[in-house]
């Protein structure tokens, strides 16, 4: 015979779950709320694509729309950011500017997951000579300037939008593929992955449900830290003259008609270079917020 003792209800409630676990992207979320800079940097990002989506479509002038009896006006009710030397509506440009922009870092994003990813992947799975020459590979693309790559596209391509997005295609994955492969590099001896192995997993699965996913704090990081990259080339190579073509509206192509009129109508430069530069740090914002989150030595 035992002799058993109920427990007191103290002892009940002392052995209960008084907080539902987290999933690891649950808890990555509450610290990212925590972080009120990269709170921040998100509402912006959110704010701009709304407005650059769907804010032109109300408005009763467009990017090209010139008038000669509203020129270099102050910033008003009925322009609110005022007009530039052809008399068009300067917020409404921003707003066209802002559009490339984003759609310039949107781009340069699916480069890195699709090509990236699976290229870093493949390299750092395979190891021994294709790891060298996938890697030589990188080297070479990641060596030449993006200046060289947009001059050479322009003489076969022509100036213009076109030829920022080849240009990207052709080299922003670089970066991505040499972090994806030294993540791959860590983990592929893990002993998840030699258990995979011994239950059979082909090459494929294991890289593609195993590697990949836990690498995907390191991606997620890389690839917000690498939008604003792309969104500064674009604004760069338009203001140099390489890249969108007039009428189109740019924030780069903005700041270069801007300058001519900065000591007359200085908020000509001001507008569009400030809203790069908040576009920019939003993303730095949620870029360090992210590297924040997903470091699981924080999580608890």
């Amino acid at each position: 015979m035992y002799d058993f003792t109920p427990l007191t209800i103290e002892e009940r409630t002392s052995a209960e779950i008084l907080r539902p676990s987290l999933t690891y992207w649950q808890d990555v979320w509450m610290r990212l709320k925590k972080d009120r800079l990269a709170l921040f940097g998100l509402v912006v990002i959110v704010i701009m694509l709304m407005l650059a989506i769907f804010a032109p479509y109300f408005s009763s002038y467009d990017y090209d729309t010139t008038n000669f009896f509203e020129t270099n006006e102050p910033p008003s009710f009925k322009h609110l950011l005022g007009t530039d030397m052809l008399g068009r509506d300067l917020f409404v440009r921003i707003l066209y500017g802002a559009r490339i922009s984003l759609a310039v870092g949107i781009l340069a994003s699916f480069i890195n997951l699709f090509i990236g990813v699976i290229y870093g992947g493949i390299s750092g799975f395979s190891g021994g000579k294709i790891d060298n020459f996938m890697m030589g590979v990188v080297d070479v693309l990641y060596s030449v300037p993006v200046m060289i790559y947009v001059i050479l596209l322009m003489v076969v391509v022509g100036p213009g939008l076109k030829s920022i997005f080849i240009t990207l295609g052709i080299s922003y994955w670089a970066p991505m593929a040499r972090i994806v492969r030294a993540e791959v590099l860590r983990l592929k001896n893990e002993e998840f992955i030699l258990s995979a192995r011994v239950l059979g997993a082909s090459p494929t699965r294991i890289l593609l449900r195993h590697l990949i996913p836990n690498a995907m704090g390191s991606i997620l990081v890389t690839l917000t830290f690498s939008i604003p990259g792309a969104i500064f080339t674009e604004a760069f190579l338009s203001f140099v003259g390489l890249g969108v073509s007039a009428p189109m509206a740019s924030l780069g192509m903005l700041c270069n008609d801007g300058i001519g009129a900065l000591m007359v109508y200085p908020t000509q430069l001001f507008f569009p270079a400030a809203v790069i530069s908040i576009m920019i740090l939003a993303f730095n914002f949620l870029g360090d917020g992210l590297r924040d989150a997903l470091d699981p030595k924080l999580r608890k």
